[in-house]
């Protein structure tokens, strides 16, 4: 399975982005997807993931401001980032797979300026 990864940028504080992450290969073994996050000198972080039917967790640090989605027919994840802050900078992973995630992504990174 290949991840790939798209979207990132430099944006305002307040502003929006959308990632995109298409899978391809053998993607049967796809039920659970996600998006990661790492900061600088910070540890990787569970952004917000998606199972096949639907079922989705946040981080509470992005509740209420992005959402995540997904298309089967395409076997693509989306990330729409909202009112993005400074703290959101980081790059950003893409990751699937089923039970556990382990097929990854590059990263794009995001770039929140004040």
């Amino acid at each position: 399975v290949q991840l790939q990864a798209s979207g990132g940028g430099l944006v305002q504080a307040g502003g929006s982005l959308r990632l995109s992450c298409a899978a391809s290969g053998n993607i049967d073994s796809i039920n659970d997807m996600a998006w990661y996050r790492q900061a600088p000198g910070k540890q990787r972080e569970l952004v917000a993931a998606i199972t096949s039917d639907g079922r989705i967790n946040y981080d509470d640090s992005v509740k209420g401001r992005f959402t995540i989605s997904r298309d089967n027919v395409k076997n693509a994840v989306y990330l729409q980032m909202n009112s993005l802050k400074p703290e959101d900078t980081a790059v950003y992973s893409c990751a699937a797979g089923y039970p556990a995630l382990i097929y990854w992504g590059q990263g794009t990174q995001v770039t929140v300026s004040t």
